[in-house]
């Protein structure tokens, strides 16, 4: 993804986006590949505005996910519980903020997003850190580090009503012993406080045939990269990654 492919989008400041934070929200995700996303761009110029930092527009992540011994996270996930905690450490670069974040899937499809600022990502939970995660998943577990995910992403900002867009690129994920790339995937992300499919980014994305699709980033890192865990729930996201890589 170029950034100068944003440049037409209107900016929008963090602090301003904030008011459309949406930690309470339904979410939609599409996969896509960088050739469709630069055809929708320009679909949406005129309805969003894009999340400026300094002078860029085009963000780097870096997650840090964390789960138990035997990957209860994973398993949760992968066996359809609808309701689900994911945990994470998620670095935004570029703004120079790190937050320890918690993921709660709720029975409604909804997602509850609770979260506190750290210094720096943690490989090894700080006692700050447990005590928070204890007091919002209400569960005495003990978790480690498991996998890295670096992305980059930018963030649309609807005009007219409350709702975000986040598209990610370049995924990239690392273990202590092993690594992947996801070449050419875009994850588009919508957020919203009520599904509302008539919004343009939906329009946009109808128009080109894109439809939705279940991608967690943790799942999928982990189904691709760990050994001896089940991941039937994840062939069929795992075979249109790849044949949208290929």
């Amino acid at each position: 993804m170029d950034a100068a492919s944003l440049s037409q989008f209107e900016p929008i400041a963090l602090k301003e986006m904030n008011s459309v934070s949406l930690l309470k929200r339904i979410d939609t995700k599409f996969l896509t590949t960088e050739s469709k996303l630069l055809e929708i761009i320009p679909e949406l110029i005129s309805d969003y505005k894009v999340l400026e930092i300094g002078e860029n527009r085009l963000m780097n992540y870096a997650t840090l996910y964390f789960d138990t011994e035997d990957l209860k996270s994973y398993t949760e996930h992968h066996n359809g519980r609808a309701k689900r905690h994911k945990i994470r450490m998620r670095k935004y670069i570029d703004s120079d903020l790190c937050f320890l974040e918690i993921k709660e899937k709720q029975n409604s499809g909804m997602t509850n997003k609770t979260r506190c600022s750290i210094v720096d990502i943690e490989t090894v939970l700080s006692k700050k850190s447990i005590d928070f995660i204890k007091k919002t998943t209400k569960k005495d577990q003990v978790l480690k580090s498991v996998l890295y995910n670096y992305f980059q992403r930018f963030t649309l900002v609807n005009t007219q009503r409350a709702e975000r867009v986040t598209i990610d690129s370049c995924l990239n994920y690392k273990t202590n012993d092993s690594t992947k790339t996801l070449q050419n995937i875009v994850i588009i992300e919508v957020k919203q406080e009520k599904q509302n499919t008539q919004t343009p980014v939906y329009k946009a994305l109808k128009s080109k045939k894109i439809r939705t699709s279940s991608f967690s980033k943790y799942c999928i890192g982990a189904a691709n990269l760990f050994t001896g865990i089940k991941t039937n729930r994840f062939k069929e996201i795992n075979l249109k990654i790849n044949k949208l890589i290929n």
